[in-house]
């Protein structure tokens, strides 16, 4: 399979008329038909944008969901199009959301409900996301194609030692019933559609892990860190177990709220030696590295024989285009630590892992994707 030099990491900024026509329908102003109707033009302009850039790899810029987090809403107006049921909005504190950052460090709010989703029942298939999303894109893309999810280990913030124990025992067997699911009813799916790109999203390595005041406050919280880092691999590597012919990938990054706001600074020595060599069913890994935030490449030595890695050095958060010659020097420092030959080039995230999006107008973001194209061009004229 020729690796992909360029790609995305999943989303896109929303056009203003696909926010107007989903709260319309929030309203009960929009029909589903019509909603169905706005969603397949602004996919369609999603494919257009992405192939003109000379990307290698495209999405649908995950612009019919609500956010990044689509399979439990993070949010009660999501409900609707979930894929799974068996969560409910309870009672609870902000939890991980007090520790979000703005884009010059202060804490930022973000979160103003007083309920989050959490698992309480044995997890049911209430829809198809793969029918509902990846069959259209797949359908009116000339240039390959992949799919986005939330990977298991993302879903520990959904278990609960009082509400989910009776359905799950334990996170563990929660996030196995999560990885079960993602086998069944997305990986097989995409293939049977001949898809050969599944990535999953699991930015809480990043964000739990590698920031010592947010691990801190985790274990104040009661967890376990070091045996939860280990075992959320364990349970990622489930996913893909047995799977080959197509493109394995996993993200990791450091929080894309809007408005730039993130939530963990560190580099990837805390959590490499532990979860890359564990994610043995894994081809590929997009890591961010677009900020000192993100650290260094040196742990890219603990990445496995043969995977490959890409190499998010576009900013999602601002405006400011990266200069070609300054990514290039980047490109050619990492390969101090992984050969050339397993490298690519992405931007750091998605556009808008909400509706909202990030600080940047659709010619700012439509320029970055065209320079992430013409950098791989440069780097692997091949």
């Amino acid at each position: 399979m020729v690796v992909a030099r360029s790609d995305v990491v999943g989303s896109l900024l929303r056009p203003d008329y696909l926010r107007e026509a989903r709260k319309a329908a929030r309203d009960g102003t929009l029909d589903v038909a019509e909603l169905r109707g706005v969603e397949d033009r602004a996919v369609r302009e999603a494919i257009a944008l992405q192939e003109s850039a000379g990307l290698d790899v495209i999405t649908d810029g995950e612009l019919r969901r609500g956010s990044w987090v689509v399979t439990i809403p993070l949010r009660p107006e999501a409900i609707p199009h979930a894929p799974l049921a068996g969560f409910e909005y309870l009672p609870a504190d902000p939890g991980w959301w007090s520790l979000w950052k703005e884009p010059d460090g202060r804490p930022a709010q973000v979160w103003n409900e007083t309920r989050r989703p959490f698992v309480t029942k044995p997890l049911t298939v209430a829809r198809s996301i793969v029918a509902n999303e990846y069959r259209f894109l797949k359908t009116h893309a000339r240039a390959r194609t992949k799919f986005t999810i939330p990977a298991p280990s993302w879903h520990r913030i959904f278990w609960h030692p009082e509400y989910s124990r009776e359905a799950y025992p334990t996170p563990e067997d929660f996030l196995r019933a999560v990885a079960a699911f993602l086998r069944e009813h997305v990986v097989s799916k995409i293939v049977a559609l001949g898809g050969d790109y599944v990535q999953m999203d699991a930015p809480n390595y990043a964000q739990w892990h590698v920031d010592p005041d947010n691990r801190a406050t985790f274990e104040r919280w009661g967890h376990d860190m070091s045996a939860e880092l280990i075992a959320d691999a364990e349970v990622d590597d489930l996913v893909f177990a047995g799977i080959r012919g197509i493109t394995r990938a996993i993200h990791v990054c450091r929080g894309n709220a809007p408005g730039g706001r993130w939530l963990a600074n560190g580099g990837y020595e805390r959590i490499a030696g532990e979860v890359f060599p564990r994610l043995t069913n894994y081809d590929r890994l997009l890591l961010e590295f677009d900020t000192p935030r993100a650290g260094g490449f040196q742990p890219l030595e603990h990445v496995r024989e043969g995977t490959e890695v890409v190499l998010g050095l576009f900013t999602t958060k601002q405006p400011a285009l990266e200069e070609t010659s300054a990514v290039e020097a980047r490109i050619r420092e990492a390969t101090k630590h992984i050969p050339l030959e397993r490298l690519a080039v992405s931007p750091q995230c998605g556009f808008a892992s909400g509706e909202v999006g990030n600080p940047l107008t659709p010619k700012e973001q439509e320029a970055k994707l065209r320079r992430v194209g013409e950098v791989a061009r440069k780097i692997w004229p091949a």
